[in-house]
């Protein structure tokens, strides 16, 4: 049995549009029992070609999640954060460790796994031609859920993602970036997901909408008993969502902890200054920001 415990406990407030969100307490979770996700000496490797050498993009990764908890990875491209997060949905096999969630692994066990998750990506795939009401209705079905029940809680989910009802028939291909991913994540939470895996969710979308996305995240957290494994390229998202974080760098976790203490940790140990950025590139050796910049000179080439 796992407790969680606010100090102290408050209400979650909603943001005014135009205000920046308050940064919340950070919780403390108490695992007593199974953790929400399990991984233990995970690696995997991918054969690039015949004569070269294979890539590790996971290379011995150990991590333990706590029901309840936002748990954050960082990385820059290619780190391996995404290769994780595949993992443990079941999309790629683990060439050695173990990996359970809520007890179940998922090797021996893929089907109960793949009734306690859902996965959204930064490049989600959907029917493009059919409205948001009709590919959530489809998700609804494959996961054998009642149909009335479905639409009543898709356009409960759509409408607190700021999606209403004049947009419900229209075709996602008319849609902005912003609004197809708030569709992926009513998608994801539709099925009422105990872990929720959450890879870049937040990239590409305006301001207004990454805000909604991330008050959301909170609130399905707080109100849903829900645990969430982040991946972000937003150093702010990181901190004001994670309870925790952990540093992927070449394959490998090479920090672990909450944000505060993380950039405590840099202050005392390092001299530099706490923040998050100091963080990331104290154990990794760049930035953030420039690993952003070869993305975008990538897209305009």
């Amino acid at each position: 049995m796992t407790t969680v415990m606010d100090q102290p406990k408050t209400g979650l407030p909603v943001t005014p549009p135009g205000e920046t969100a308050p940064s919340r307490t950070r919780r403390v979770v108490v695992d007593d029992g199974h953790p929400a996700l399990l991984v233990e000496h995970v690696s995997k490797r991918f054969m690039v070609g015949r004569k070269r050498k294979p890539v590790v993009a996971i290379n011995d990764v150990t991590m333990r999640i706590p029901r309840g908890e936002i748990y954050g990875v960082l990385g820059a491209n290619g780190s391996g954060k995404s290769t994780l997060i595949r993992l443990v949905s079941t999309l790629l096999t683990l060439d050695s460790g173990r990996v359970e969630v809520f007890g179940h692994d998922i090797a021996r066990e893929e089907m109960a796994v793949k009734r306690l998750i859902n996965r959204v990506s930064v490049d989600a795939a959907f029917f493009k031609k059919l409205s948001p009401h009709e590919n959530l209705t489809y998700a609804a079905r494959l996961y054998g859920m009642d149909a009335r029940q479905a639409k009543r809680e898709a356009i409960r989910i759509l409408a607190r993602l700021g999606i209403g009802d004049k947009r419900l028939g229209r075709p996602l291909e008319q849609m902005s970036r912003g609004m197809q991913q708030k569709v992926a994540i009513a998608r994801a939470l539709l099925t009422a997901p105990t872990l929720l895996l959450m890879d870049e969710p937040t990239t590409g979308l305006d301001p207004r909408s990454k805000l909604d996305v991330q008050t959301f995240i909170e609130e399905l957290r707080d109100t849903h008993d829900a645990t969430i494994v982040l991946t972000t390229h937003d150093l702010d998202e990181a901190d004001r969502l994670c309870d925790r974080i952990a540093i992927i760098n070449d394959g490998r976790i090479v920090a672990e902890g909450t944000p505060e203490a993380l950039k405590a940790r840099v202050a005392e140990e390092y001299g530099q200054s706490p923040t998050l950025e100091s963080v990331f590139m104290t154990f990794t050796g760049r930035s953030l920001d420039d690993d952003l910049n070869e993305d975008k000179e990538n897209e305009d080439e």
